[in-house]
């Protein structure tokens, strides 16, 4: 085995990842995007792989890190400026338990099964469905649990920047509507063309 080939492909692994984090704006490896779990698995199945391949050169390991580096760009880049895209790979959040009602067709939408939504409800210490107000299940597979004796946690209505996206859920648990919502915007300045 041809160690100086194994260290200076090491080294471009690593140079790599590290140019990823902060290309992408990540200032670590944790995931909260389907994307940057993909990201995270192919990166590390490229330097765990290749590296110990002595058929594959300096070069054609680097032109693959390149590759998979503009790869990413490219659905970044379409994810940060695309709702349709965003949707596809990132998720929305869904709303599993209503006023201590599990909402089963969305459960089934997001495909959370009732055993694992209660064994993540009983990880945060609770044990009944009626003691929570709200529970969305995040794009990232874990639970933001209001129960009825909290105050209602923020929630963004718009999550794009460009009213472009309503969040309905937020606006049903907030008890308004996108009349409201419009009214709201306009007053602040905004335009509400692109709220239909």
């Amino acid at each position: 085995m041809d160690y100086n080939q194994l260290f200076v492909k090491f080294a471009l692994g690593i140079l790599t990842m590290i140019f990823q984090i902060n290309i992408f704006g990540k200032g670590n490896l944790t995931p909260t995007t389907a994307l940057d779990q993909l990201q995270n698995y192919v990166l590390g199945g490229i330097i765990g792989g290749l590296i110990y391949n002595p058929s594959i050169t300096i070069v054609q390991f680097l032109l693959v890190l390149v590759l998979w580096t503009l790869v990413v760009f490219i659905l970044k880049f379409a994810r940060d400026h695309n709702n349709w895209i965003r949707n596809l790979i990132d998720g929305k959040p869904v709303q599993v338990i209503k006023n201590g009602e599990v909402q089963v067709a969305n459960c089934m939408k997001a495909g959370i099964s009732a055993n694992e939504l209660m064994f993540k409800l009983r990880s945060q210490g609770i044990y009944s469905v009626e003691k929570v107000k709200n529970c969305i299940f995040e794009q990232n597979g874990q639970l933001t649990v209001i129960e009825n004796d909290e105050a209602n946690i923020r929630f963004p209505i718009i999550s794009d920047g460009q009213v472009s996206q309503v969040n309905q859920d937020v606006l049903d648990l907030i008890h308004r509507n996108e009349t409201w919502l419009k009214q709201e915007v306009k007053k602040a300045g905004y335009n509400t063309m692109s709220l239909s």
